[in-house]
């Protein structure tokens, strides 16, 4: 059974779409979706990342249903006029 939530993705344009979910009760992943695993370097034995591997409960998987539109360029953020802070000093 899916069990569906609405997300908002932003690559490569901005659109509302449909997730999957992973079951809350599942004894593998207890509800995350994935077991974490770390791994270390082979010469010094040190910590060189992890790797995340998906639980059978889980697929990941996104149906893009909406896309958004763009922001108009008059309402994007441009270079402040001035600074957000003060430069006198506090007295």
């Amino acid at each position: 059974m899916l069990r569906l939530r609405l997300t908002v993705v932003g690559c490569p344009r901005r659109a509302i779409a449909v997730t999957d979910t992973p079951l809350p009760d599942c004894a593998t992943c207890d509800g995350v979706g994935g077991i974490e695993s770390y791994y270390g370097d082979y010469d010094t034995g040190e910590y060189a990342g992890s790797d995340w591997d998906l639980c059978h409960c889980w697929t990941g998987r996104q149906w893009r249903v909406l896309p958004l539109p763009r922001q108009p360029r008059w309402t994007r953020r441009t270079a402040p006029a001035r600074a957000p802070w003060a430069n006198e000093p506090p007295f």
